[in-house]
């Protein structure tokens, strides 16, 4: 079972681009055979069969395996410490500030930023947002939210730029107009240049130790000087000065070479 699991990343990747074996093979092994199980085939060749002339079927393989959990002002403390410390230093020290929300799954992450700056009356900010999830990128173009998605979000800001909708809330077009979403895999793409800020967080956890370095090196090179990487609750990154960076705070990296 254990040679047609690799055969069968294989051929994934050769039809879809996305390269399995840089995730985590225990839970990326578990996920796939659960969710082939859930559709009655019990062998990897089956499936493939199955999947390998259907756009709408790869799609939905593809979705299922994108993990998009995700929340306003997800770990509300660290957010804290972004909006009091991290990005009033990055204002002093640029004319503008370019931001990059690397996983951005149904958007929560990049208009949690854009609130930010909305609160801070600053104008002068560029928001890139990216996933490898399609569907997750027109979702967040949409911005509709069930309430407990938006249960961080301050009472004034929630007031000011949400609108519900029966049991869900959509975000203002106000905010909605400061984010620009596209397609990108971390893991193949290229990525943009020039940031100032970068948030990847919940999402290396899932790669192999190879992939996550070669995305901090990626990461390194985006960034611009002095540029701070804002990682997740269970993402610190071991000797960050292998990488050029340098720990200022828990969970936040400056580029220092």
């Amino acid at each position: 079972m254990q040679d047609k699991y690799y055969e069968f990343i294989e051929k994934i990747n050769k039809i879809t681009g996305i390269n399995l074996s840089l995730y985590k093979e225990k839970q990326m092994k578990r996920r796939i055979e659960s969710f082939i199980r859930r559709h009655g085939f019990e062998e990897y060749d089956d499936y493939y069969k199955y999947i390998k002339d259907d756009q709408n079927r790869i799609r939905e393989f593809l979705n299922y395996l994108t993990i998009n959990v995700s929340e306003f002002f997800r770990n509300p403390a660290q957010w804290d410490i972004l909006e009091k410390e991290i990005i009033p230093n990055l204002i002093l020290s640029k004319n503008s500030l370019k931001v990059w929300s690397s996983a951005c799954a149904s958007g929560e992450e990049p208009y949690s930023v854009a609130l930010l700056f909305k609160k801070m009356n600053y104008n002068k900010a560029e928001i890139i947002a990216t996933d490898i999830d399609e569907d997750a990128l027109e979702r967040a173009k949409k911005g509709i939210y069930y309430e407990k998605l938006i249960s961080n979000v301050p009472e004034d800001l929630k007031k000011k730029f949400f609108i519900k909708r029966k049991e869900e809330y959509e975000i203002s077009a106000e905010i909605k107009n400061m984010v620009k979403f596209m397609k990108l895999n971390l893991l193949t793409d290229p990525f943009p240049k020039g940031i100032h800020l970068i948030l990847c967080r919940n999402v290396l956890i899932y790669f192999t130790e190879e992939a996550k370095e070669m995305i901090y090196k990626k990461f390194h090179e985006s960034l611009a000087d002095d540029g701070i990487l804002f990682v997740g609750s269970t993402e610190q990154i071991i000797m960050p000065q292998r990488f050029g960076f340098s720990s200022i705070k828990s969970f936040f990296y400056k580029k220092i070479s």
